[in-house]
């Protein structure tokens, strides 16, 4: 696939989507930035709205990272390189990348043990104070850009980032072959981990949700069971319910996507005793859990942060045609409409799941 870009000049206006302050989204001129030693300079094609930009933009914060200055949003991009900063040798103009949004230190003892993702002071674009990856051109480490082969289109390489995610989930988790698994929301990131599932041979899959049109899509996707959520029923009884879909015993394994604490308490209770809850979804600091429910059961908790290795395996996947996800990304809009983009990303009523701004 050739690659069309524009390499900028002197007269190349660039934009970006900028978040002031909660509730104050804008697409603005930005200075042209200018490849630093080890950079280069990216026209970025495609950007996926995270359900993250859409909570930073409408309460300010997004899990622990507060809204404290001006930043650009976007953490889901690809796009072609158009200038080399000095010392880049391993890319040149025209090369189609998927951009790795996090820049850890590489130094400290985290990183040296290969869990950069947990690196203290990680530079992750779009996580507040820091800018993200929604402008025309930006500028990124050549070290954190990965090559996209011919058969990878832009719209694709955008979706590594969820895909990621949902490959760490399913490895932090343990779940394998023939064992199963719960997955709590049928969001982007719980339909993305459903595909990767199936696709891995993990049997059989449960996946909850209030919206029926999700689940129905999710049933599309090859969930063997679905059930809808009903926000007024204890969480106790939904537990039972989704527990007895699988002969009374509950799922081995349990991926909650939504960071929500009463589907959270849903889904402790829903694993099998002796299995694995992992928390995906990023929801309010503080919950209340059922200490004794999973302590008594031995249920192990594990917390999931982002990704790490998981960008070569991600584009393979998508590259073989052994993982399609593309059907995910409902909806598509150029630049200067990334505030239109926003608005259907925030809509349930628009059937939105996945959102694209391209350039």
């Amino acid at each position: 696939m050739a690659a069309q870009y524009q390499i900028p000049d002197e007269n190349t206006k660039n934009y970006g989507v900028l978040l002031s302050k909660k509730d104050d989204l804008q697409v603005v001129e930005i200075p042209m930035p200018t490849p630093g030693p080890g950079e280069v300079q990216v026209q970025v094609k495609a950007t996926g709205i995270c359900g993250s930009d859409v909570h930073l933009w409408k309460y300010g914060e997004i899990g622990i990272f507060p809204v404290t200055q001006p930043q650009l949003l976007g953490h889901e991009s690809a796009g072609v390189v158009t200038a080399l900063g000095e010392g880049v040798t391993e890319l040149r103009v025209g090369d189609r990348v998927a951009i790795e949004a996090g820049i850890p230190c590489s130094k400290c003892s985290q990183c040296m043990a290969g869990r950069y993702h947990l690196c203290p002071v990680v530079v992750f674009k779009s996580t507040p104070p820091y800018d993200g990856l929604l402008a025309k051109y930006c500028t990124h480490p050549a070290r954190w850009l990965h090559k996209m082969p011919d058969n990878v289109s832009y719209e694709q390489g955008a979706l590594l980032e969820p895909l990621s995610v949902a490959i760490s989930a399913i490895e932090r988790c343990g779940v394998t072959f023939g064992r199963s698994l719960l997955i709590t929301g049928a969001g982007p990131i719980g339909l993305i981990v459903l595909a990767v599932a199936k696709a891995t041979g993990v049997s059989p899959v449960i996946i909850t949700d209030v919206q029926p049109s999700r689940l129905e899509y999710a049933k599309q996707m090859g969930a063997d069971f679905v059930y809808q959520v009903d926000p007024k029923k204890p969480d106790y009884e939904a537990a039972k319910e989704i527990r007895d879909l699988v002969g009374g015993e509950g799922c081995e394994y349990t991926l909650e996507c939504t960071g929500i604490e009463s589907s959270f308490r849903t889904a402790i209770m829903a694993t099998r005793d002796a299995g694995v809850c992992c928390l995906v979804g990023v929801g309010k600091n503080d919950q209340s859990l059922p200490v004794n429910n999973f302590a008594m059961r031995e249920v192990d908790i594990k917390g999931l942060f982002r990704y790490h290795h998981t960008y070569p395996r991600a584009m393979a996947l998508i590259a073989s045609g052994k993982l399609n996800i593309d059907h995910l990304i409902t909806h598509k809009y150029d630049f200067m409409d990334a505030l239109k983009a926003f608005n259907t990303a925030s809509d349930y009523s628009t059937g939105a799941i996945k959102v694209q701004i391209l350039n």
